[in-house]
């Protein structure tokens, strides 16, 4: 790969939420901020290998995206007043590229408004995360578990929705802050969720997103301190991240939580979502993030204590699956439950999950062939792993479950 493509790459990685964060909060326009930032990462992979990489590269996007937006405008023939705001905010983008900061972090701006109430709650979080974390439908898809071209019709929906009833791109009162917060969080964690699974960073597309979505949630963390479930979402993030060095051998094989190297795991970061962890307590109202937080802690005192309390795990999943029954949560509360009282009880637990609503999701097929393995119903087992095998992305997890199966 030439430097210059692994400048546009980076760029994209660290940047493309901000950027498309300011452009879409000065045309109110997101898909023509989205094709305008497009068309600049064009420009920029056919011109920069010509005139060299611009000092600044990112307000190199950011004025070539603006010209983009204006030529749009002109193009289309909006509403007359727009052109003027246009030339303005392309002189102020040319502006920006001599000033030490770029532009604001306005990307906490466009998730509130993605959450408006006036765009449909099925579109609110997978918006978010294409148009702010540059997730495409396929994998939005994937994480909520539907078919891509209903993600699809969800997006081209609710930007439509953003252009024509032109919601305005600021931060909502002080009030309206909590009823939108849900999504937030929501995406955020998806977000994270995406870079977590690509932990071998092969997917360009989602490497980085796991510390940009950390980022996110300090930023959220400042703004609304006194949300337990902002601190109770970091300090998941954190929990899970602090084992990411340990989740792979040297050699690049998979090592389930279970049998991770302790002292691999990040002690600052354990300490830090542990603190964070206990100040939401404070606040006395619990929320699934500080729940699922709390089921990553008790995994954390392993550290500590040299075992894992898989009571607990199996009553704190018992208590997520009573305020959020989502299919992740079910299936953890069935594995938890088969380890700490026996496979047979963790597998009635899943046969209790409707078989169509996990048609793809593979730690589902992943647990019930290992359960199966475990009450020796081997040929179930088999086909089980199959099943699981095929739905998994990582190919170092999918040679751990050829290993499991024979």
């Amino acid at each position: 790969m030439t430097e210059t493509n692994s400048v546009i790459e980076q760029a994209a990685r660290d940047s493309w939420g901000r950027l498309l964060a300011y452009l879409s909060a000065r045309s109110r326009d997101v898909a023509a901020a989205e094709d305008a930032l497009s068309d600049a990462f064009q420009g920029a992979l056919e011109t920069w290998p010509r005139i060299g990489i611009p000092e600044k590269p990112e307000a190199w996007l950011l004025v070539v995206a603006r010209r983009k937006l204006l030529d749009r405008t002109r193009h289309i023939r909006v509403h007359e007043e727009a052109t003027p705001a246009l030339i303005a905010l392309t002189d102020r983008a040319w502006q920006m590229a001599d000033s030490p900061e770029l532009f604001p972090d306005e990307r906490l701006k466009l998730l509130f408004v993605c959450a408006h109430p006036a765009i449909d709650e099925a579109a609110r979080t997978p918006l978010m995360l294409q148009v702010l974390l540059g997730l495409d439908a396929a994998r939005i898809a994937s994480a909520f578990l539907v078919k891509p071209a209903a993600i699809g019709q969800r997006l081209s929906r609710a930007k439509t929705k953003i252009r024509v009833a032109g919601l305005r791109f600021e931060l909502p009162s002080a009030s309206d802050l909590p009823g939108r917060l849900d999504a937030v969080l929501e995406a955020i964690y998806a977000a994270y969720g995406s870079g977590w699974d690509d932990v071998a960073g092969a997917d360009q597309r989602r490497k980085g997103l796991a510390k940009e979505s950390i980022d996110l949630g300090r930023l959220l963390l400042q703004l609304m301190p006194g949300e337990p479930e902002v601190h109770g979402l970091l300090a998941l993030m954190l929990h899970c991240e602090a084992r990411r060095d340990a989740r792979r051998s040297e050699s690049g094989a998979y090592i389930p939580l279970s049998e991770q190297d302790v002292t691999r795991w990040s002690s600052a970061m354990t300490k830090e979502a542990e603190q964070l962890l206990g100040r939401a307590a404070q606040f006395g109202r619990i929320g699934h993030f500080q729940l699922e937080a709390a089921i990553q802690s008790a995994h954390a005192h392993r550290a500590q204590t040299g075992h894992t309390d898989w009571e607990a795990i199996a009553l704190m999943y018992g208590g997520l699956v009573a305020i959020a029954p989502t299919i992740g949560a079910m299936v953890g509360h069935a594995a938890a439950v088969a380890e700490s009282r026996s496979a047979e009880a963790g597998w009635a637990l899943l046969e209790e999950i409707p078989i169509q609503s996990v048609e793809a999701y593979q730690p589902y097929w992943a647990l019930t062939a290992h359960l199966l393995k475990r009450m020796q119903r081997f040929d179930e087992a088999r086909t089980a792993y199959t099943r699981a095998i095929g739905l998994c992305e990582d190919s170092a997890m999918r040679a751990f479950l050829r290993q499991q199966a024979c």
